[in-house]
């Protein structure tokens, strides 16, 4: 029976590559499933066989253990070079994201203030 790996819910697409090279490179069998239309799942790398975890969640746990040490690493890095991501720098970066967010944000308020304004 299948065995779900690593549900890939805001799992960056390089490391899923990555992850799914480590599998190959160690000979075990798996599959992915791509996510909904819909959102409602993210997907996720499934081992065939439910034996292979005893092998694979090592495997799985040592990637994702270098992994965090390699972002880590740049994080402090690009910290030191004072350029660290910001919420400043995000909407400088995407600021027609940003708007639509907030007129998203102000349609859901009136949305949900309007009749109750309107009652009276």
């Amino acid at each position: 029976m299948s065995k779900l790996l690593l549900n890939l819910r805001r799992v960056p697409d390089d490391e899923r590559d990555e992850i799914c090279a480590l599998l190959d490179q160690h000979g075990i069998p798996h599959y992915q499933t791509e996510p909904s239309v819909w959102g409602v799942s993210a997907g996720g790398i499934w081992l065939n066989d439910d034996q292979d975890w005893e092998r694979a969640g090592p495997l799985l746990a040592d990637y994702q253990r270098r992994r965090l040490e390699q972002q880590r690493a740049a994080f402090e890095q690009a910290h030191r070079r004072g350029e660290p991501t910001t919420v400043w720098r995000n909407l400088r970066a995407r600021p027609l994201r940003a708007l639509a967010f907030l007129v998203a944000a102000i349609a859901v308020l009136m949305l949900t203030i309007v009749p109750f304004v309107t009652l009276g």
